[in-house]
């Protein structure tokens, strides 16, 4: 079981998140908390494997919890839940090694996705034994596969901020769009946006209700 702290200064969002934890198999919340400060106690008493840590909390930013969890040495994972959009929160937010970044409001399903993807790669870490690199690869669930590499030009740092802004994204994304969130040009946007579709990560679909040539939205559809 994995044992999961809730964490959102709004109580009744924070029981409906922890309705939809209960309810997936193989995960269990250990408690809940309303606060920078409960959430370092809550971590202290429970031990937790994983945060769902909102980001806008009424004493602390959620990202300042993160780094004092760390700074504490405590191994639980983060998973940010916010309504945060902005450039700088989603960059702060994949720097301090978060799992992932759901943004508000958000389903039950959009979690469970997020969960079970978490799950499979905690269990793969915890499984491997590790002899080499693809040891290493296969644990953190990016093994090298055909196709999948990033082209020439690309970073992987940056690579990861356009997935994170395209798979938070209310609905799709344009290249402009994405470029203006994380601070990237739009050029630069659009080719990271098109390795994604390339490989089956990203669909694609036009908009003709501009004049000229249609838009190219973007929508994430995997890990």
């Amino acid at each position: 079981m994995i044992g999961v702290l809730v964490v959102d200064d709004d109580f009744r969002v924070a029981r409906i998140h922890r309705s939809f934890v209960d309810r997936i198999p193989g995960f269990g919340v250990v408690g809940v908390a309303h606060s920078g400060a409960s959430c370092l106690d809550q971590v202290r008493r429970h031990a937790p494997d994983l945060v769902l840590l909102d980001l806008y909390l009424p004493d602390m930013f959620g990202l300042d919890v993160a780094a004092r969890l760390r700074a504490d040495g405590h191994d639980c994972d983060v998973l940010v839940i916010s309504a945060a959009k902005e450039a700088d929160a989603i960059r702060g937010a994949v720097r301090s090694g978060v799992v992932n970044y759901l943004l508000k409001p958000f389903g039950f399903d959009d979690l469970r996705t997020r969960l079970e993807q978490y799950a499979t790669q905690r269990t793969g870490l915890y499984a491997t034994s590790v002899h080499d690199q693809a040891d290493i690869d296969r644990a953190l669930t990016c093994a090298p596969r055909a196709g999948n590499a990033l082209p020439k030009g690309l970073s992987s740092e940056t690579d990861q901020l356009v997935r994170t802004a395209l798979s938070t994204a209310a609905g799709t994304l344009s290249a402009a769009e994405c470029a203006d969130q994380i601070g990237i040009s739009r050029v630069s946007a659009r080719r990271y946006l098109e390795h994604l579709h390339t490989t089956a990560r990203a669909d694609v679909t036009l908009r003709y209700s501009v004049p000229g040539r249609p838009e190219r939205r973007y929508r994430w559809i995997g890990a």
